[in-house]
């Protein structure tokens, strides 16, 4: 590897984690703004709840990825789901009949999809890397 190859790597590597690290404090901040208008209204309501755990799952996918370097596909589109459940349960009194039933098709689409995703996973895995293989063999050797 040259030398612009080894420092654009470092670069992209850095670029990433600081990126990391923003979408973190932001997440953290839409929490505590999320919880302070809890505290202002005096009541839970059920979008609020859903809306905490979007970003408890934009959180996790962060912390997945930092911990990983990989980024599982199932992860966005559980906070997809749990967001277009939020959008149905909070403007269903507005909206038209044709619009709920797409919002429903769209979310069954999306939970067919995690479930094509898994069941991939399952029967035709990816094979390992030389590095996870490494890792695997010296876990296995007895102390």
């Amino acid at each position: 590897m040259n030398l612009y190859q080894k420092y654009g790597v470092t670069s992209l590597k850095v670029l990433e984690h600081a990126i990391l690290i923003i979408i973190t404090i932001a997440t953290i901040t839409a929490i505590g703004q999320e919880v302070m208008h809890v505290i202002d209204m005096r009541r839970v309501s059920l979008a609020d709840l859903l809306l905490l755990f979007i970003y408890l799952e934009v959180l996790a996918m962060v912390a997945n990825y930092a911990e990983s370097g990989k980024l599982p596909v199932r992860m966005p589109i559980y906070i997809a789901i749990v967001a277009l459940a939020r959008y149905l349960i909070l403007d269903m009194k507005s909206m038209d009949d044709w619009r709920i039933i797409a919002i429903a098709a769209s979310t069954l689409m999306l939970a067919s999809t995690v479930i094509i995703i898994r069941i991939g996973q399952l029967k035709f895995p990816y094979p390992k890397l030389p590095s996870e293989k490494k890792r695997q063999a010296n876990e296995a050797e007895p102390d």
